[in-house]
């Protein structure tokens, strides 16, 4: 897996191989023109999701009118959040977080496309010709076996590869990756189950990484430090991971990777109040308030409870403090933040 240096800002990385977002309004930059792409939502960009992009690598690499660029293409906002807005999604990888991974992958760059009330009305030949060929100007596509798409999700894999063939484009169909719970397909569901679970283990096994979140530092009621554990507090959207105690590693802004452990949950001893995560870094002083940090989750320590006194709560936090250095020291999973 590719390693560089923490993106900067959305789309750029600091590796060897450079890597271009072609946003919803922009026209397609020389660096991506005539490129293979995996199509799909890629919630999690997970060990399956990988699949898909070893191969566009390799059907990039092997054409025979010569290589071409290697993309994927997403789309914004996910489908479900278009067609059911008043139903909040726990989505394991926002857009920013997308472009993170996809930036570690080896792949030349990434297209992302409004999912609107247009796309969502585009016939299976509109999608191939008006979309895939006219707007982005691929060669080939990549897609999984269960990938719908145009119109009422009426196009099926096997239509999208008679589709392309009439347009000049090839299309290849990536089958199911086992190794979800009983042998089952790696799912962004399955991964979803395992956070909720607390099965961080599970979780990190299904991505092919470790779990991340973005989200800026806020104010918080500045209780840790009475307690002698000072934290960054940090509220996320819509987050289905299970309250508790968490071995963590946080990627500051100016590029260091700090270990630390993190509460995610209610704070039951004192408010019971909206979920945040609060976590707590190991030998580091400085403000962080106001800006963007991310969090990696490496294990899960024990669940949220609720404590006599602000004297027990302590020294829990003495021995949580204890065992999340022990799950850093021997973790192995794969990061993406560098």
């Amino acid at each position: 897996m590719p390693s560089g240096d923490f993106p900067t800002q959305p789309g750029q990385t600091s590796g060897v191989r450079p890597f271009t977002v072609c946003g919803p309004d922009d026209p397609v930059p020389p660096a991506l023109q005539g490129a293979v792409a995996a199509l799909g939502n890629f919630d999690g960009v997970h060990r399956g999701h990988r699949a898909l992009i070893e191969a566009v690598r390799q059907d990039a690499v092997n054409r025979q009118a010569g290589a071409r660029p290697a993309a994927v293409l997403t789309f914004e906002p996910h489908p479900r959040a278009f067609f059911a807005p008043d139903q909040p999604m726990f989505r394991l990888t926002g857009p920013t977080a997308k472009e993170i991974v996809f930036g570690r992958l080896g792949l030349d760059g990434l297209f992302v496309r409004r999912f609107d009330g247009t796309l969502a009305a585009t016939s299976p030949r509109g999608f191939v010709e008006g979309w895939l060929r006219d707007d982005l100007g691929l060669a080939g596509v990549v897609i999984g076996h269960d990938f719908h798409f145009g119109r009422g999700r009426a196009g099926t894999p096997a239509i999208l590869a008679d589709l392309c063939r009439e347009a000049g484009i090839t299309c290849r169909i990536v089958p199911a990756v086992a190794g979800g719970p009983g042998g089952a397909p790696i799912s962004s569901s399955a991964i979803r189950a395992a956070l909720a679970a607390g099965d961080m283990a599970r979780a990190n096994a299904l991505l092919g990484y470790r779990w991340f979140v973005l989200a800026k530092v806020r104010h918080g009621d500045k209780r840790g430090r009475t307690l002698g554990y000072p934290t960054a507090n940090l509220a996320l959207d819509t987050c289905g991971l299970a309250h508790g105690i968490y071995a963590v590693r946080v990627r500051l802004p100016d590029g260091r990777l700090v270990p630390g452990v993190a509460s995610y949950g209610r704070r039951p001893t004192f408010d019971d109040g909206a979920p945040l995560l609060e976590v707590h870094l190991f030998d580091f002083a400085g403000d962080l308030y106001g800006q963007e940090v991310a969090v990696e989750l490496l294990a899960f320590l024990r669940g949220e409870e609720k404590f006599s006194s602000a004297e027990a709560l302590i020294a829990q936090m003495d021995v949580d403090s204890a065992r999340a250095k022990s799950a850093i020291r021997g973790d192995a999973v794969a990061s993406m933040l560098g």
